[in-house]
């Protein structure tokens, strides 16, 4: 058996082994009882809203789905045409994984509501277990879809170093690209779906009509809990999944061209997916490691899960790596860094957005003199947080690199993404905790039910915060080995900085990602708009909604958010899309690729000030409403919820989104860089 071979029956088998998990843990999950008439009713109404949305958002993308593969089949010539079949792969498995972890989460909600009942630490698991459902589709449909196109394109064209580097690698990247074109339209429909959904419910029903928040009688709440599914659990898992296959991809790549032996250069290109494949099961071993000892510490225990898998992957990694890549120490090294900082960046995420640390304490203590005050420190925290982790992302790509050079970098993000699977279900599980607690207030349970489903709550606060910062710096790694990996295939060496076209690309790029988020701000505006006027209409026109003889519309709510996620998502994924397509073909190969300096330099600060700001601004309030300050129904409080309302659309759609954007644009570039040698005749 050659190690091509064997490389690809592991990849496989990790694959199948993640899938037939899922599919195991989605069954426990739906033999949870749900206990309570009501609360199933409600979470009923969520489930349909949200499989509901998704249906209609993969009806939307599937015509640009086939334009894209219809470019790509008629742009490219002989075996690169393959391109097309390998993108329509590619997006159809982060649809598979978007719809798989979907339907759990949206079925674990009210499980874990009533499991509440029964205490936090069964809570916490039936909340866990649907997370982990979400993160282990997700490894499970990348790989299998990789291995795929791997086994096929090799099956055809042989396993060589001159096949491998011309024919199979660029056809691979077709499917990181369909991967990276439905992560970007989820992320964007997903985010504008739930922040119109949010900014309705609390400015009109904690601020002006002055009920709680998930209180029944708010008739955006319904849409407010789909929104949490769509953008945190289908965008977020779309997001990540493209970050993981981007990485492996742009490893892959990269890994071929640096070796001077053949068989080292297959070795290489193989490695990261050896990787990955330690990753599932040491991220399977890290879900025994999530157990409540104390009951007031559910923290404690998804880190014991996180931190155990990530030790127990760096033994495996460093028990295979001597044998798999003779002399590797360097390499090894590499990836042990890239999951270091990783850790750090989660880490500095946390301090800065945390609850009673000292700069959101700054925000509470803003809150006492109005909403101005509340945005300016706000937006200084989030300013001065994003300082940290590019030093941290500077540092790993000095390190990587004075390790293994370009491939260092390379591993360095493949090592960042290693334990997805647990990553994700630990990011996945906040909102099912979080719409468990509402749950509960709608389902009129017992306030110890709400007390426990808050901490959770609160937990999933701080890990979604981590989550969207360690995506953050995955996808600085990714887009820079994406590019990379486009600057070995242009076959273009040292780029001047000073060349006046690579100059008027880096400004481009500098400025799309505050475009594109422009884009997605104006699109929530427009759907928060139209969402305020529905609520306001509602209990104008129906008053016995508050007074609890009349039900609110809440279908009118979901389907405002659902038209505008869908409309307004459509025009920023064309300037994504578009953007190096016609800088390279317009402007030259040297303008692309400073359009992608730009993009990334611009993108990664921009995203890590959006996500900070908003999880800052959030965590005050509710520090706020547990009794800090002035407390809940204050002047305080409510300047925090105007705070909080505008941090939404930074924290869960505009910075995430820009992830995405880097990446997209590098794997575009990637994707069309044999067109681009051939119309300038490189």
């Amino acid at each position: 058996m050659t190690i091509v071979t064997f490389s690809l029956y592991l990849v496989a088998a990790g694959a199948m082994v993640a899938l037939l998990y899922a599919v195991l843990r989605s069954r426990w999950i739906r033999n949870q009882p749900v206990t309570n008439e009501k609360v199933l009713r409600i979470s009923s109404y969520i489930r349909e809203g949200a499989m509901a949305f998704l249906y209609r958002e993969y009806r939307v993308l599937l015509p640009f789905v086939l334009a894209v593969a219809l470019f790509l089949a008629v742009a490219n010539s002989g075996v690169l045409r393959f391109q097309a079949a390998a993108f329509v792969v590619g997006a159809l498995a982060s649809a598979g994984a978007g719809f798989a972890g979907m339907r759990v989460a949206t079925a674990a909600n009210a499980r874990t509501t009533c499991a509440a009942q029964h205490g936090i630490s069964r809570a916490l698991s039936v909340a866990f277990a649907g997370g982990s459902v979400m993160g282990f589709s997700v490894v499970g449909f990348a790989l299998a879809g990789l291995v795929l196109i791997l086994a096929t394109t090799i099956g055809f064209f042989g396993g060589s170093v001159e096949s491998l580097s011309t024919r199979v690698l660029p056809i691979v990247s077709g499917y990181s690209l369909g991967a990276s074109l439905i992560a970007l339209f989820a992320r964007v429909g997903g985010g504008i779906f739930t922040k119109a959904a949010d900014v309705g419910a609390d400015l009109v029903g904690k601020v002006e009509a002055g009920i709680p928040e998930d209180d029944h009688r708010n008739p955006a709440t319904i849409a407010d809990n789909v929104g949490d599914n769509v953008g945190d659990v289908a965008g977020m898992g779309a997001d990540l999944f493209e970050s993981y296959v981007g990485s492996l991809v742009g490893a892959m790549v990269l890994g071929i061209g640096v070796a001077v032996s053949p068989e080292m250069q297959v070795r290489l290109m193989l490695y990261p997916l050896i990787l990955a494949v330690l990753g599932v099961f040491s991220s399977l071993a890290g879900l025994l490691f999530v157990r409540m000892v104390d009951s007031n510490k559910p923290q404690r225990a998804l880190n014991t899960g996180t931190f155990g898998a990530a030790g127990l992957t760096l033994i495996l990694a460093g028990i295979i790596t001597p044998w798999f890549l003779p002399g590797g120490r360097g390499i090894f090294a590499a990836v042990v860094l890239g999951m270091a900082a990783g850790t750090l960046i989660g880490i500095i995420t946390e301090y800065y957005t945390g609850t009673n640390k000292k700069p959101v304490n700054d925000i509470v203590r803003a809150c006492e003199t109005g909403a101005a005050t509340t945005l300016i420190t706000g937006m200084g925290v989030g300013m001065t947080s994003s300082f940290p982790p590019i030093v941290i992302i500077g540092a790993t790509i000095v390190g990587g690199f004075a390790l293994a050079g370009l491939y260092g970098v390379a591993v360095a993000a493949v090592g960042m993404l290693m334990t997805l699977g647990i990553q994700l279900a630990v990011d996945a599980y906040g909102p099912i905790a979080d719409n468990a607690g509402g749950l509960a207030e709608m389902g009129e349970l017992p306030p110890g039910v709400r007390q426990i489903t808050d901490k959770l709550d609160a937990v999933g606060n701080t890990t979604a915060a981590i989550g969207k910062g360690f995506a953050i710096g995955s996808a600085a790694l990714t887009s820079i080995i994406l590019f990379s990996a486009f600057q070995q295939q242009v076959g273009i060496g040292i780029v001047d900085l000073m060349h006046i076209p690579v100059l008027v690309g880096i400004l481009l790029g500098s400025a799309i990602p505050y475009l594109f988020s422009a884009m997605a701000m104006h699109a929530i505006g427009d759907a928060a708009h139209a969402m305020i006027a529905e609520v306001r209409r509602q209990f104008r026109e129906i008053p016995g909604i508050l007074e609890e003889t009349a039900e609110p519309d809440y279908r009118s709510c979901v389907e405002i958010s659902t038209s505008a996620a869908l409309r307004k998502m459509i025009l920023p994924g064309i300037v994504a899309a578009l953007a190096p397509i016609v800088v390279g073909f317009t402007g030259g190969i040297p303008m692309l690729m400073g359009l992608l300096v730009g993009v990334t330099g611009s993108g990664v600060v921009l995203a890590v000030f959006m996500s900070n700001s908003g999880g800052a601004w959030d965590n005050a309030k509710k520090m706020i409403e547990d009794g800090a300050g002035d407390g809940k129904g204050s002047e305080s409080h409510k300047a925090a919820v105007v705070g909080d309302t505008v941090g939404d659309p930074f924290k869960d759609t505009a910075g995430p989104s820009l992830n995405i954007l880097i990446k997209l644009m590098a794997v575009i570039s990637l994707v069309i860089a044999p067109l681009l040698k051939a119309f300038w005749r490189v």
